[in-house]
């Protein structure tokens, strides 16, 4: 990939490696309810396309569970690895400092 370029994946791809999701056929499953929120430059948009694509700090807000999770992506990674190389993916956004 050239360094010019900016650095993206698909969003299904994204979550499995960040390993919130168990397989990526249920990561694209997920993607397609509309239940995730994709903010990039101050603009927000529902995506339920598990083609959409994602990239370095990108917002994402979705429902895990019965848990609420605000992320930003810090790296696409290379592949699905171990839960420490997952974790080095994105960062949690405190609600707390949202003001």
């Amino acid at each position: 990939m050239s360094a010019d370029l900016p650095q993206t994946c698909r969003i299904d791809v994204w979550l499995w490696r960040a390993r919130f999701f168990k397989t990526r056929s249920l990561s694209a499953k997920f993607c397609e309810t509309g239940h995730l929120r994709l903010t990039r430059l101050d603009h927000t948009q529902r995506v339920d396309k598990a083609g959409a694509f994602v990239k370095p700090e990108d917002q994402l807000v979705f429902a895990f569970g019965a848990r609420l999770i605000d992320i930003t992506v810090v790296d696409m990674g290379e592949r699905r690895g171990p839960a420490r190389e997952a974790q080095q993916l994105y960062q949690v956004n405190d609600p707390t400092s949202a003001s």
